[in-house]
């Protein structure tokens, strides 16, 4: 994977940061000296952390609330026993999938793999709580997979019409999903009933409401709500926001400026299929009508929109795969929206679950989050022949964190009509994180679907790239996205410098930069009210992390909400919903 640490990535941002060609004046620079600055940006955001207009509060971003240390399961399951054998030459997956689903009858434990190469020819099914699959370490564990998703499951046509596979941007060969919704979101695909992917089911109608929510701000931690008799501490529940007939849930989603009331909303069919906003949180504490959240509200809770929380279909908490490479069998590329679905990891409706140190192959697409929020992959990469999305953020995923990730660079020629993207976001996603990180080629990405309120920091990037979406999907941009220091490599601006097309954004420390390739124009007119910061010297100001600042800030007790910094929740099974 070479080096991902915190000083290889830096090492490298700095010595391509040196070599740059001129271009546009810096608008600030290091002092002299070479000294980090503390950025105005950071000052302001420090005063009101949950409520600062260009920059999101993702200080809880992650599995557990961003925690460094992952609880695994005790009880191991040794993968051998089940009769995995890794000789490369027989189908492992039977008794892979075995040793999974033994550990999830048992209430939880680790499916362990020993080093080799273990052949796969179905999907590996991660469907219970509690349930982790490791291997001896990405160098030395391998799942070689010799069949793709098509072949396994069927052909998956999207919801929208047309001939493109939703296998460009769904499902993995290594799939963590609770085992009911991956069963049923298989049976629809086989009976050509594009489902819905997210939290209340194929046709979005598997919920029914706990209570209603009175109004409230941005950032606020708590709540007030018509009934908590059915509300428990440690509870996994959906915040649900509806739109209106004028919109305005989305206006407020791009930050609710001239541009955004402007702006025409009714045509946008596909974008306005996003909402009812899903956003999945744990309850931290229920007191009289008072509900506290583990993580700030990402948006106004008003009337208007119809609030409430709500039941969801079963997650998949605490669950995860780590120390292992998938590979698929070397494969062309195919051509743009026809993949076959040699894909890599994908969590779906999972909460607090993750990946370390886990390398993917000759996929098609690499690590998918599908209606995930709150998981954690870390130390990740894609490498080989090429992806069409290396990552990818869709369908209302929230609050998770990629740190420590690599995008290699591809061993063989682009295929002719092909596609790169990179960091994908879409589909109403927010609050998630991208942090340290090096991309060898692809790009900031986004399908439209208007994401909001997403950090990209510490990345170095060979900006060659390009985003997708059609009108439909609307924006490219809502409002709150940050890239913080971020060095591009080969000076293209496209993605990466976003205060003339992101709404109410922040670009803080990217490297000098001019537009080419693929130009975009604002979604919105008029004032986008966006700043820029240090542009033209990555790494001249402080902090050089985001995400890893506000962790600090909240360390230090300046960003928690009064009366909820002792509080902890440890979770391992769903409540009755």
């Amino acid at each position: 994977m070479g080096d991902l640490s915190r000083r290889g990535i830096l090492g490298g941002a700095i010595a391509v940061a040196a070599t740059a060609v001129a271009g546009p004046v810096a608008t600030a620079a290091p002092r002299p000296g070479g000294a980090a600055q503390p950025a105005t940006l950071w000052r302001e955001f420090t005063r009101a952390p949950y409520t600062h207009p260009q920059i999101p509060y993702v200080g809880r971003a992650g599995a557990r609330r961003g925690a460094r240390h992952l609880q695994r399961p005790e009880r191991v399951f040794h993968a051998h026993r089940y009769g995995a054998r890794p000789d490369a030459q027989s189908n492992a997956a039977p008794a892979i999938n075995r040793a999974l689903a033994a550990a999830g009858r048992a209430g939880g434990g680790t499916v362990q793999l020993a080093p080799g190469t273990y052949r796969i020819d179905d999907i590996i099914r991660i469907g219970d709580d509690d349930v982790v699959l490791r291997g001896a370490g990405s160098g030395r564990t391998k799942l070689l997979a010799t069949r793709n998703l098509t072949e396994l499951v069927g052909p998956y046509g999207s919801r929208y019409g047309g001939d493109k596979s939703s296998w460009s941007w769904a499902g993995g060969l290594i799939w963590l999903c609770p085992r009911e919704r991956l069963e049923g979101l298989t049976a629809a695909i086989r009976a050509k009933d594009w489902p819905f992917e997210g939290w209340t089911g194929n046709k979005r109608d598997e919920w029914r409401t706990l209570t209603t929510v009175a109004p409230a701000t941005r950032g606020s931690w708590s709540v007030r709500v018509a009934d908590t008799s059915r509300l428990r501490r440690g509870s996994l529940v959906l915040l649900r926001l509806a739109d209106d007939a004028d919109h305005t849930l989305l206006e407020h989603m791009a930050g609710a400026g001239p541009g955004a009331r402007a702006y025409t909303w009714d045509d946008k069919t596909k974008l306005t299929s996003y909402v009812p906003y899903e956003w999945p949180v744990r309850i931290a504490q229920v007191k009289r009508h008072t509900v506290t959240f583990e993580r700030p509200l990402p948006l106004d809770v008003r009337p208007e929109w119809d609030p409430r929380l709500t039941t969801h279909v079963p997650a998949l908490t605490g669950s995860g795969v780590e120390g292992l490479t998938l590979e698929a069998v070397q494969t062309p590329q195919s051509p743009h929206l026809l993949d076959k679905g040699h894909n890599g990891v994908t969590f779906q409706c999972a909460y607090d679950c993750w990946a370390d140190d886990v390398h993917v192959r000759h996929v098609d697409n690499g690590f998918g989050l599908v209606a995930a929020s709150a998981c954690t992959l870390r130390r990740t990469s894609v490498g080989g022949r090429g992806s069409h999305h290396p990552y990818f953020c869709r369908e209302g995923s929230h609050d998770n964190l990629i740190e420590e990730f690599r995008v290699e660079r591809r061993t063989v020629p682009t295929p002719a009509g092909t596609q790169l993207h990179g960091i994908n976001v879409e589909g109403l996603s927010s609050y998630n994180v991208w942090s340290r990180g090096v991309m060898e080629m692809g790009t900031f990405d986004t399908h439209r679907g208007m994401p909001f309120a997403n950090v990209r920091t510490e990345i170095t990037v060979e900006n060659d790239g390009r985003h997708g979406g059609d009108a439909s999907a609307g924006p490219l941009y809502g409002a709150r996205f940050a890239h913080w220091n971020v060095t591009v490599t080969n000076q293209r601006a496209g993605l990466v410098k976003i205060d003339g097309i992101a709404p109410y954004s922040a670009t803080v420390g990217i490297s000098l930069v001019r537009e080419f390739d693929q130009i975009d124009v604002p979604d919105f007119s008029g004032e986008l009210n966006s700043r820029i910061e240090a542009y033209g010297s990555p790494g001249s100001v402080r902090p050089r992390n985001l995400y890893e600042a506000q962790r600090a800030l909240a360390g230090r007790g300046r960003a928690q909400p009064k009366g909820t910094r002792r509080t902890t929740v440890t979770v391992r099974t769903e409540p009755d919903t």
